[in-house]
């Protein structure tokens, strides 16, 4: 891992304090040295040297990991294959999310199916402890074939989540119109396999079939170009002497071959867009919805 002054083209009217005393770009590594099982009492197992690691859910108990860096903005990208066959009423969630009790938080969650029902990808971004930003998709494959990659750009500007390198949501940085933005707490990779079935599939019509258990979800090659927290703190702003290359992302946005792959999932994908909800908004749609609405 190699030490890099934060610096990007953003303009000099956001300088972000980020609590860190180093600010460095996080490799692919493996499952041992990036991340620590956190519950499920085996039900998670890391295998093949660290390569692969899977959750696993049964009636007693679900499972989940989480990463031992916190970050704070970033490249993040997992594959995963998800819960073949029955997987109605299971959630498999992959999300960042801070520690305070006014967290922050970045949301990819797989709703479980009946088999041969398509996945439902739902997205979510959280700011100081807020969410209701929904986004639901379906997937134009099949999730549970093959390995797919699933990755999230979070820098000062904005957040956009992508699947296998096309991206379906981008949430813009708005706090000149005073919508709050996660940008000041360090976030971990959190991942879980859980039941759902309350409200997973079918808003909960659908129970989990526990004569399928265990229901297992798989994670390979997991990669972050990332600022890593660790003590003290630190500041990442324009101003910062010496551009590297390689943190780019700091100041990415989608180009316009990008813009147009965005708007052809969201036309042809979206399922569910808080922005389009009128009833849920009576009063009117959130302030965000005029700019991050791009349906």
């Amino acid at each position: 891992m190699t030490s890099f002054s934060c610096s990007s083209n953003v303009s000099s009217t956001l300088l972000i304090s980020i609590w860190v005393s180093s600010l460095i770009i996080a490799s692919a590594g493996n499952f041992y040295q990036d991340f620590d099982i956190t519950w499920g009492d085996g039900r998670a197992q890391i295998l093949n040297n660290g390569e692969l690691l899977t959750l696993s859910l049964d009636k007693a108990s679900g499972s989940g990991f989480q990463s031992k860096n916190e970050f704070l903005f970033g490249k993040i990208a997992m594959q995963l294959k998800l819960v073949p066959g029955n997987s109605a009423g299971t959630v498999t969630a992959y999300y960042l999310r801070s520690e305070d009790s006014a967290w922050d938080e970045i949301d990819f969650e797989f709703l479980g199916n009946l088999s041969g029902e398509p996945y439902i990808l739902h997205t979510n971004v959280f700011s100081q402890g807020k969410g209701d930003r929904e986004q639901q998709f379906y997937l134009w494959f099949d999730p549970t074939a093959d390995f797919h990659t699933y990755s999230i750009l979070w820098n000062p500007q904005r957040i956009i989540f992508y699947v296998d390198g096309t991206p379906i949501r981008e949430f813009k940085n708005l706090e000149s119109i005073g919508v709050p933005f996660p940008k000041n707490q360090p976030m971990r990779i959190q991942s879980s396999l859980w039941n759902a079935d309350d409200w997973a599939t079918r808003g909960g019509l659908i129970k989990t079939d526990w004569r399928q258990a265990p229901f297992t979800a798989y994670y390979r090659n997991f990669n972050a170009d990332a600022c890593i927290r660790s003590s003290g703190a630190s500041v990442c702003n324009s101003n910062s002497p010496g551009n590297n290359d390689n943190a780019a992302w700091l100041s990415e946005e989608l180009d316009s071959t990008d813009q147009e792959r965005l708007k052809w999932v969201q036309r042809n994908y979206m399922i569910y867009n808080y922005c389009s909800d009128t009833k849920r908004f009576p009063q009117g749609l959130p302030e965000e919805c005029a700019v991050n609405n791009s349906s």
